[in-house]
């Protein structure tokens, strides 16, 4: 069961954003509130595969220096990347230098031009999967759902890498394609406002 903590200002929020202030501000302000900037999903989609096997804290300290070192993940920039691009983002300290999952985040680059040729944006393309209203219930913990599973297998289908089931769940929870804020943060709320107030895409 998801359960709260009350932060410095006293307000619940969801257990897991009490670790640092770091993840503090990130929930506060970011995660599960809904998105439609192409770059903003790109961007979340490569990070989320950055993560695989680490903490998204790690990646978190890092976001900045990602986005300096992949041209504010640009989709035309990341995608025109080389195999100097590789090498020098290899020696980037700032970042997680991984062969495999920099090369994955150009690969995708080029798959998401594709997808948009063929869908007009990204966005509307993930507003497709988008959670029903009543299953981000705040109280059942899951890893994926239905339409996480149904997205990682069509973006596998297209040819992207490093977009299994949970780093595509990930993604929902924080993009707001699902509210999964605990039943008793106070930004569970919040969230759901945003979503009432949010036009999905439609291209």
């Amino acid at each position: 069961m998801m359960t709260t903590l009350p932060g410095p200002d006293g307000h619940e929020r969801c257990r897991w954003c009490a670790a640092t202030p770091q993840y503090g501000a990130y929930h506060d302000d970011e995660w599960g509130y809904p998105v439609a900037d192409d770059r903003r999903l790109f961007e979340k989609l490569c990070l989320e595969g950055f993560q695989s096997g680490l903490s998204w804290l790690t990646i978190l300290n890092k976001r900045e220096n990602f986005r300096a070192a992949f041209h504010g993940f640009d989709i035309e920039k990341v995608a025109a990347f080389g195999e100097s691009d590789v090498e020098r983002l290899l020696q980037d300290a700032g970042i997680v230098r991984h062969r495999g999952k920099i090369e994955a985040a150009i690969h995708n680059a080029r798959c998401a031009q594709e997808l948009i040729a063929r869908e007009g944006s990204l966005a509307a393309y993930v507003w497709r999967h988008e959670e029903p209203a009543d299953r981000g219930d705040g109280v059942t913990v899951r890893a994926t759902s239905p339409a996480s599973v149904a997205m990682s297998k069509d973006l596998k289908k297209r040819g992207w890498k490093f977009v299994g089931p949970t780093t595509v769940y990930a993604f929902m929870q924080a993009m707001g394609l699902v509210n999964d804020h605990a039943a008793g943060c106070a930004f569970r709320e919040k969230a759901v406002q945003a979503r009432a107030r949010f036009q999905p895409p439609v291209c």
